[in-house]
C-alpha cells in the first residue's frame, strides 16, 4: 500500500524547516480505496520498528518505514471500530533494542488561543508568563508540557531536552502564522525536565537558546531550563493586606540592600552560597534587630556571570538557581512577609547581555534589540538594548515586571539605569546616536513604555512600589502620568548622595568651604519623591567601603561615618544603606566573600550597627522624621549659614503641627558647648538621639538627657536653645512639654 504523502513535503521535516510539522505528522484521515481511513505518521529516526497500539480497543497495527530518514505511517481503516474513535500511542523499538510506549505530540491540539495571540501582538498579554514558554497541562488524561516560544523569522524551532535525548529531531514546533510563535504539546514531559530550544535560523544554523520565559534554570555556568509549575502555598494573606500602609508616602522606610551570594556564606565552606532557605531566617532575625522596614535584593533573575551581580540577566522570568528553586524563593518572600519586612527587588529592563543562549539575535534576525547598534548596543557595558517600540517586547517586559508581583509576592521593583533608557545619545558621542522623529535627543519608545509600566503596575497592584534609579534632571520622575510624569513611586536621590559623599570625604577643616554641598539638596528635595542611597555602587570600584571613605584618624573615620547616617536619617526622604555599611565594613563589597561580619568582635564597629538600629527604631517611632517626606511642610532649616563652624539646625515636622524634632550635625572635631540655635518654643528639649554616645563608640560628650529652652531671641525664633555638640556628630531633640 502506497503512502499518500508527497514526496516533496517529506524534506521539510526531516531537515527540521516544516512550519507546521502536524500537516505531516500525527493523525490524519484519508480516502484510500474510496473508503476513509486515518493515516498516523510519525518521525522516528532511532527506531528499528513502531507499531500504532489503539489503547482503548487494545488493536495494534504495524507502521511502515516510508522514508529511509524515518518517517513512519500506518494507514486505518475508519470502518474498523477499532479505530473509529483513535486514542492510540506509538510502541517504538529503538536501534539500542528498547522499546517503549510513547504518546504521538502531533496528536493533540494547540494550546494557545487566537486571542492569546492577538494580544501577544497587540502587546497586551499582561499574563503572557501563562501561555509562553514551559507550562505542565493535562489534555484527554495525558500529563506532559506545553513548550511555546516566540521566533517569527526561525526557519523552525524544535524542543530539545533530557526527555528526548537532546534530539531535535523528536520535538519540531508548530508556528502559529503571522505571530510567529512556536508551539508544542510533548506528552510525557513534567516538573524537573530540562529543555532548551534549538532554533534553526536563516541559512541553517541552528543554536539553542534559553527560554525567555523560563521559570529555572540550571546552576551557571550550565544553561538549560528546568520546567517548573510555581506552585506554592503562600501565608503572607496579612502583610498583602496591609501593604498599601506599610508602603504609603507616610510610612517610615528604611531599606537594606543586599546581595544574597555574599551577604553570608557558609562559615565551614566559604565559597559555598547560602540557600534561600537557609538566609531567610538569619536575615529576618537580623532585619528585625537592625529595625529595618524593607530589604532590597539586587537582581534575583537568572544570570550567566555570576561578577555581574545580576544586571546581565538572561533569564527574566527565572529565579536564579545558584540558592535553591523559585519555591524556595517565594518560601523567602513569604517568611519576610510573615515577620513584616517588605521585599523590593532590582529590575533590569535597560539591556541585555550578548551570550548566545541569551536573548540575542534570538531567531537570527535582532528580536528583541534594535538592528542598528546606534540604538541597540550598549556602549558602556557591551550589552543589547530593547526595542521599546515594539509590542512584543513591550508585552514581554511589562508582562515580567508584573510575574514578580504576581508569582513572588514582591512589594516593589527597583528600576536599574532608567537614564539610558531616557536619552538616545546616553554616554555616546556626536555621530554614535539617531535622533527621534522630532530631532530630539529623547527616546520616546522607551518613555512610553515607562509609562505605561507604572500605570499597569500601580492599576493592578495598588500599593506596590516602583523605584527609579535615575541620575539626571528629568523633571516628573515621581510624578504621575496624567500630569506628564513617568509615573514611578519613588525616585533615588544621586544629587544628594554624590554632593554628601563629596563634602564627607573632605577632611573637616575644609568643609567650611563646601557648606552649600550639603545645603543644595533642600533646593530640589520636593520636587521628587526621593530615595536617599548610599547603595553598592558606592563600595565598589575602587571607592573602598563608606569606612574606608571617611578622612581622619580611626576615631574621626567612626565618628564620620555615625555622623553620616544621622544626616541621612534625618534628611527628608526614605532610606537605602546597601550591607556592610551599617556596621562599617573596612573593605570594598566583593561579591565572591562574605561581609566581614567578623568586625563585630571590635566595639567599634559594634558600635556603628547600634547606632543604625537605634536610628531605625527611632526614625519609625518618630513621625516627624518620616511622615512628610515630600513636602517643605515637612522641613525646615534654623540656620544653614554657619559655614565658619560647619553646623547645620532644622526641624523636622509630622502632620500634627506640635509634633516636630529639632536636628543638629557639628562636621568639625571641634565640641561646641551652650552653642544656641533657635528653638519654636520655651520647654524641656529631651535629647533623643547623639551619634558620639559611649554606646556607639563615641566621646559620650552630650546634654545630659536634655536642656531647657529660654525665651531669649535667636535666630528668628522667639526661644533659644544652648546645646552642646559633640563632636563629628548629630543630635537630636524633642519638645517635652
Amino acid at each position: 500500500m502506497q503512502t499518500q504523502l508527497p514526496l516533496q513535503s517529506i524534506g521539510p521535516v526531516i531537515h527540521g524547516y516544516h512550519e507546521n510539522p502536524f500537516e505531516i505528522l500525527g493523525p490524519h484521515e484519508i480516502e484510500q480505496d474510496g473508503r476513509r481511513a486515518l493515516a498516523v505518521r510519525a518521525y522516528l529516526p532511532e527506531a528499528q520498528r513502531a507499531w500504532v497500539v489503539d489503547t482503548a480497543h487494545g488493536a495494534t497495527r504495524p507502521m511502515r518505514r516510508i522514508h529511509p530518514a524515518g518517517l513512519y505511517e500506518a494507514v486505518c481503516s475508519l470502518d474498523d471500530e477499532a479505530y473509529a474513535t483513535p486514542s492510540y500511542q506509538l510502541r517504538v523499538t529503538y536501534k539500542s533494542g528498547e522499546t517503549q510506549m510513547i504518546h504521538d505530540p502531533y496528536a493533540f491540539p494547540p494550546m494557545l488561543t487566537d486571542y492569546d495571540l492577538h494580544l501577544l501582538a497587540e502587546g497586551t498579554h499582561w499574563r503572557s508568563y501563562e501561555r509562553l514558554g514551559a507550562h505542565v497541562r493535562t489534555i484527554d488524561g495525558v500529563t506532559g508540557v506545553n513548550f511555546a516560544v516566540w521566533a517569527p523569522n526561525a526557519e523552525g524551532v524544535a524542543v530539545v531536552g533530557d526527555f528526548n535525548m537532546w534530539d531535535r529531531r523528536s520535538h519540531a514546533m508548530r508556528k502559529h502564522i503571522p505571530s510567529g510563535v512556536w508551539e508544542l504539546f510533548v506528552p510525557g514531559a513534567n516538573v524537573g525536565a530540562h529543555y532548551k530550544f534549538a532554533v534553526k535560523q536563516r541559512g541553517g544554523h541552528v543554536v539553542d537558546k534559553c527560554d525567555p520565559y523560563g521559570f529555572f534554570a540550571e546552576v551557571p555556568p550550565r544553561t538549560a531550563n528546568i520546567v517548573n509549575d510555581l506552585n506554592y502555598q503562600w501565608n503572607d494573606a496579612e502583610w498583602i493586606r496591609t501593604r498599601p500602609q506599610h508602603n504609603a508616602f507616610d510610612a517610615p522606610m528604611s531599606v537594606y540592600e543586599l546581595h544574597l551570594g555574599s551577604w553570608r556564606r557558609d562559615p565551614n565552606d566559604p565559597a559555598r552560597w547560602l540557600s534561600y532557605g537557609e538566609i531567610a531566617p538569619q536575615l529576618v532575625e537580623y532585619c528585625k534587630q537592625m529595625n529595618f522596614t524593607h530589604v532590597q535584593l539586587l537582581p534575583v533573575s537568572e544570570h550567566p556571570f555570576t561578577p555581574s551581580w545580576g544586571y546581565q540577566t538572561t533569564g527574566y522570568f527565572a529565579a536564579t538557581s545558584r540558592y535553591g528553586t523559585p519555591q524556595d524563593f517565594m518560601k523567602f518572600v513569604d517568611l519576610l512577609h510573615q515577620s513584616g519586612i517588605g521585599v523590593i527587588i532590582d529590575w533590569v529592563p535597560a539591556h541585555f547581555p550578548k551570550d548566545e543562549h541569551g536573548l540575542r539575535q534570538f531567531d537570527g534576525s535582532a528580536l528583541y534589540e534594535h538592528d542598528d547598534p546606534r540604538k541597540g548596543e550598549h556602549p558602556d557595558w557591551g550589552t543589547m538594548i530593547f526595542n521599546y517600540g515594539r509590542n512584543e517586547i513591550r508585552n514581554f517586559l511589562l508582562s515580567n515586571a508584573l510575574f514578580w508581583l504576581d508569582k513572588y509576592h514582591v512589594d516593589g521593583l527597583r528600576v536599574d539605569a532608567v537614564a539610558s533608557m531616557l536619552y538616545l545619545d546616553y554616554s555616546r558621542k556626536e555621530g554614535e546616536w539617531m535622533p527621534n522623529c522630532f530631532g530630539g535627543r529623547e527616546n520616546l519608545e522607551a518613555i512610553d513604555f515607562l509609562k505605561k509600566f507604572n500605570e499597569e503596575i500601580h492599576l493592578q497592584y495598588p500599593g506596590v512600589l516602583t523605584i527609579a534609579e535615575e541620575s539626571t534632571a528629568w523633571t516628573g520622575v515621581s510624578r504621575p502620568t496624567y500630569v506628564g510624569g513617568l509615573g514611578f513611586s519613588l525616585k533615588w536621590n544621586m544629587g544628594w548622595m554624590n554632593d554628601t559623599r563629596e563634602y564627607m570625604h573632605k577632611e573637616p577643616i575644609h568643609r567650611k568651604y563646601h557648606q552649600d554641598e550639603l545645603t543644595f539638596s533642600l533646593i530640589y528635595a520636593f520636587t521628587e519623591n526621593f530615595v536617599l542611597p548610599l547603595s553598592h555602587d558606592e563600595v565598589v570600584h575602587g571607592k573602598g567601603s563608606l569606612l574606608d571613605q571617611m578622612p581622619g584618624d580611626l576615631w574621626q573615620k567612626f565618628a564620620n561615618l555615625r555622623l553620616l547616617y544621622g544626616y541621612m536619617w534625618a534628611h527628608p526622604g526614605k532610606k537605602l544603606l546597601f550591607m556592610g555599611g551599617e556596621f562599617g565594613q573596612w573593605t570594598e563589597w566583593n561579591c565572591n566573600e562574605s561581609l566581614q561580619w567578623h568586625l563585630l568582635e571590635w566595639q567599634s564597629h559594634k558600635g556603628v550597627q547600634q547606632y543604625l538600629a537605634d536610628l531605625n527604631a527611632l526614625y519609625r517611632r518618630e513621625p516627624a522624621l518620616h511622615q512628610i517626606d515630600f513636602d517643605h511642610t515637612g522641613f525646615e532649616w534654623i540656620d544653614c549659614h554657619n559655614w565658619q563652624d560647619s553646623v547645620l539646625s532644622f526641624i523636622r515636622k509630622g502632620k500634627d503641627p506640635n509634633d516636630y524634632v529639632i536636628c543638629c550635625c557639628n562636621f568639625t572635631p571641634v565640641p561646641r558647648v551652650g552653642y544656641k540655635i533657635g528653638a519654636p518654643e520655651a520647654c524641656w528639649f529631651e535629647e533623643i538621639s547623639n551619634s558620639d554616645s559611649t554606646f556607639y563608640g563615641g566621646s559620650d560628650l552630650g546634654n545630659a538627657g536634655g536642656i531647657q529652652a529660654i525665651a531669649e531671641d535667636c535666630q528668628g525664633r522667639p526661644c533659644a536653645l544652648p546645646v552642646t555638640l559633640p563632636p563629628l556628630a548629630m543630635v537630636m531633640f524633642k519638645p517635652r512639654r
